[in-house]
């Protein structure tokens, strides 16, 4: 039986989009049930739609957090939704949505966590000297970028480097990444 996955995005959804090409594998433990916004416009809802993913928009403007959560929440549950991937989800949980939700929610953070916590990875890594960046595959806790980390990939930092650079080619190790560390997670 295969796990239900949700994707929380906040816009294009590169990574979501590898979660969803991964999921069509037949031997992918997960389908992806939901892929919910917090930003209605996202070019990531599209794309999913278009792929047959049901989706769900909710901006929280003009509400308060716990009452945006709520329906976040809502849309999860009633999609059957048993784990959460954020996949460029821009925004904080609050604690009472990540302990409702608590063990069953991943994210994509790009550096070799526990270095660089945050944003701003690529400049932090560059500017520190470092010989190697890459990507972390963690357990979502309270505490920002702190849980478990599940897995990992490292990106060597070349001479001519700039931020953008290392994020465009850390990102394809992410695309790579999250799905195969997702499918373990869920196969557990």
């Amino acid at each position: 039986m295969r796990r239900k996955l949700g994707i929380l995005i906040s816009g294009r959804g590169s990574n979501m989009a590898a979660l969803v090409e991964a999921a069509k594998a037949p031997d992918c433990p997960y389908e992806v049930a939901l892929v919910a916004s917090d930003k209605p416009e996202a070019e990531g809802l599209a794309w999913a739609a278009s792929q047959g993913v049901a989706t769900f928009a909710q901006s929280p403007k003009g509400m308060p957090k716990a009452e945006y959560e709520a329906k976040i929440d809502t849309a999860l549950r009633e999609a059957g939704v048993e784990a959460i991937a954020l996949a460029g989800y821009m925004r904080l949980l609050s604690d009472d949505f990540v302990q409702a939700w608590r063990g069953r929610i991943v994210n994509i953070h790009p550096s070799l966590l526990p270095k660089y916590k945050g944003l701003d990875t690529h400049r932090r890594a560059l500017v520190a000297g470092d010989l190697v960046a890459g990507c972390s595959v963690h357990v979502v806790t309270e505490e920002l970028d702190a849980g478990e980390v599940l897995g990992q990939a490292e990106v060597r930092i070349e001479a001519r480097d700039t931020p953008e650079t290392l994020a465009e080619r850390v990102l394809g190790e992410e695309h790579r990444l999250y799905p195969r560390v997702v499918a373990q997670w869920l196969a557990r």
